[in-house]
């Protein structure tokens, strides 16, 4: 039973190496949306490995899965696997405790999803309390909502009827351009589904928190669709007043300070926008996404290798 064993050395290796790999990168940076592309491929690399050892590890414990997973194929394929010959019980605790971690996964999702939607609903209420709808008006997709407030801030509240709510003291102290690079910004969120990323990046690092790849999955998905949604601003509105955007509302909260401990990453996206780095090119976009798309497929080479070398 080779095949599991190797599925599970290559998920092991995967997660280990190419967190190192990409920390080490300077390009994430400079284009973020590959780079969290190359995250979840990197991630779904992992995830696939372990499902396909599962998969294979449980066919070969229990004749009843073997028999379900390979009907279609012939004699000679399920041969290949050498499973009538390698049972046992390290096939079998194999199995159930890699069926245990995708059920708990998905509880781990579930919990994040309904935490969000009760986030969600409460924050609609808070809303609709402090900005009730007046009489005969109905509630618009691109609705903007202005809360009175002291501290600037603004906040896309996502659903059915999305809206970016924004402080008074932010519209204080939001010049010019800079409340619609806020829109954008957020709008770039949104259009992206950046909140399902963060749902399932929380879930992971939350069932798993030894495991080091989910965590540095977690991390690096709240820095980079920050990153993204800047783009999307800055590219719309410039660079410059998307990053004045950024200081006039967090330059109170204390985060350009000596010890910016809460946002720190806030000072670093300000620098990023007026550094202005240059994209990478085309091509090299297109060759980084194409060897991002390569890590899921070779844990596919790896599981049907050896059906399609018999079927050969």
């Amino acid at each position: 039973m080779m095949v599991p064993a190797v599925l599970l050395l290559l998920g092991a290796l995967t997660a280990v190496f190419a967190p190192r790999l990409l920390a080490r990168a300077r390009w994430p940076e400079r284009e973020p949306v590959v780079a969290l592309w190359t995250w979840q491929c990197v991630v779904g690399a992992v995830l696939l490995c372990l499902a396909l050892s599962m998969l294979l590890s449980a066919a070969a414990a229990w004749h009843a899965v073997r028999g379900g997973l390979f009907a279609p194929a012939p004699h000679g394929v399920v041969d290949a696997y050498a499973l009538d010959a390698s049972g046992g019980l390290w096939a079998a605790g194999t199995a159930v405790v890699l069926a245990g971690g995708g059920l708990w996964t998905g509880a781990m999702l579930a919990r994040e999803i309904l935490r969000a939607r009760a986030r969600r609903r409460t924050q609609g209420a808070e809303l609709l309390l402090r900005a009730p709808l007046l009489p005969g008006e109905q509630a618009s997709e691109a609705r903007l909502v202005v809360l009175e407030g002291q501290r600037p801030d603004s906040w896309w509240l996502p659903g059915p009827a999305p809206r970016l709510v924004v402080t008074t003291a932010a519209l204080g102290r939001l010049k010019g351009s800079q409340l619609d690079a806020v829109l954008a910004h957020e709008q770039g969120h949104a259009a992206a589904r950046h909140d399902w990323l963060l749902h399932c990046s929380r879930a992971l690092s939350g069932g798993f928190p030894q495991v080091p790849v989910f965590a540095a999955f977690e991390a690096q998905m709240h820095r980079l669709v920050e990153l993204a949604a800047d783009d999307v601003a800055s590219r719309r509105y410039g660079r410059l007043t998307t990053a004045l955007a950024l200081i006039g509302l967090n330059e109170d909260r204390g985060v350009f300070g000596p010890s910016p401990a809460p946002d720190a990453h806030v000072p670093e996206r300000v620098r990023r926008l007026l550094a202005a780095a240059p994209r990478l090119s085309a091509v090299r976009r297109m060759r980084l996404t194409a060897l991002a798309t390569l890590a899921p497929a070779v844990p596919l080479l790896v599981a049907f290798g050896p059906g399609l070398g018999a079927l050969a």
